[in-house]
């Protein structure tokens, strides 16, 4: 059952040193059920109905994640969830989870200042000095307070967030098949990984932008989808991403990948009507053997081997822009098919070379 316990309060206007555009408690109580019990502002039907399938509270017998994060039609979601000890004020709660919308990806920075809130809610048990904090945060960027700890938005800064991830870790399990993963989003191709713990698929998809770190792109990223219609119509609509599952039955959903990591056994597989476009050849092995290289060099950190990669990509785009002519409306560079055939490269290095162009929407139309 779901209700609200709170009234909303007046609209504030939303400043540039904070990008979050939406606050909520979900609570669990001693009979079980699940309430919605404030929101700032209002929120849709539909929005509300995702976030509590996130928050886990609503799943019986199912452990309590911490922390999670995903995405959903251009919207994050940021989720801190604690079980209420017997010392706080919430005397007919047993779990309760904090809810954050924003349209950053920097899963740091609302962990943190979640956690702060949780604080608050657990001392107090009612919305108001949250609200006090969050109008904070939202007009000057920071909020003190020296027995629930202090806030500051800038200590987090967006670059931070995208390298937080591990390349590193992502070599040493999967060696030269890192390059299908490379290669996949080089291509913009659909990406699903599996692993039954939402915080093993997190941490590795969170990562894999930053294999094709020229672009500085993490809107491709979905880390947490359940196999819900709603979700998966706004996933689809994407034309390439890196989506994360805890369900296995997305395995038989051929529809939805290109590439399929089964991140539990460690394997990647690419889906029949991908293999054409994936088809690796001697570039592939270049760029796999440096990735590994790199990878397991002690002495490079996980930004180093990132740089490593971003500059063979560098050097491929720069073999591309030979074969590329000014289109007939001036407006972009084009690829040149004819030009690009005559080079007579490995047939797998044009095949991915013609993928790659039509990726960078390079071709004539």
């Amino acid at each position: 059952m779901l209700e609200s316990r709170f009234s909303g309060t007046s609209l504030f206007e939303r400043q540039s040193k904070w990008e979050s555009d939406h606050l909520s408690t979900v609570e669990k109580d001693t009979n079980g059920e699940v309430l919605w019990v404030w929101c700032y502002p209002s929120t849709t039907a539909t929005l509300r109905n995702l976030l509590l399938r996130k928050c886990c509270l609503t799943e019986e017998n199912k452990l309590h994640h911490p922390f999670v994060f995903g995405q959903y039609r251009r919207t994050w979601f940021y989720i801190t969830t604690v079980e209420v000890p017997d010392s706080s004020v919430l005397k007919k709660v047993t779990h309760f989870s904090i809810v954050l919308t924003a349209k950053d990806f920097n899963p740091e920075k609302y962990a943190a200042f979640t956690r702060i809130l949780c604080r608050m809610y657990l001392k107090h048990g009612s919305p108001v000095k949250m609200m006090e904090s969050y109008i904070a945060v939202l007009t000057k960027g920071i909020c003190q307070s020296e027995e629930n700890g202090s806030f500051l938005s800038k200590d987090f800064d967006a670059r931070k967030a995208y390298l937080a991830g591990s390349i590193k870790d992502i070599v040493s399990q999967f060696g030269m098949e890192t390059v299908i993963l490379h290669t996949a989003l080089m291509l913009k191709k659909r990406i699903v990984v599996y692993h039954p713990k939402i915080e093993a698929v997190q941490e590795f998809t969170r990562t894999l932008p930053a294999l094709v770190w020229h672009r500085q792109d993490w809107s491709i990223l979905h880390p947490y989808v359940h196999l819900d219609a709603d979700e998966l119509e706004a996933l689809q609509m994407c034309p390439g991403y890196v989506a994360g599952f805890v369900d296995l039955e997305v395995s038989n959903r051929s529809d939805l990948y290109d590439v399929f990591v089964n991140l539990a056994d460690s394997e990647i597989t690419i889906a029949p009507l991908a293999k054409e476009a994936m088809t690796m050849g001697k570039l592939h092995k270049e760029i796999g053997q440096l990735i590994v290289q790199s990878a397991e060099d002690p002495e490079k950190s996980d930004s180093q081997v990132i740089q490593d990669i971003s500059l063979k990509t560098k050097e491929i785009f720069t073999n591309l822009a030979p074969f590329s002519e000014v289109s007939d409306d001036g407006e972009k560079r084009v690829l040149n098919y004819e030009a690009l055939k005559q080079r007579r490269f490995p047939p797998a290095t044009e095949n991915f070379l013609y993928h790659l162009a039509a990726a960078e929407q390079m071709l004539k139309i």
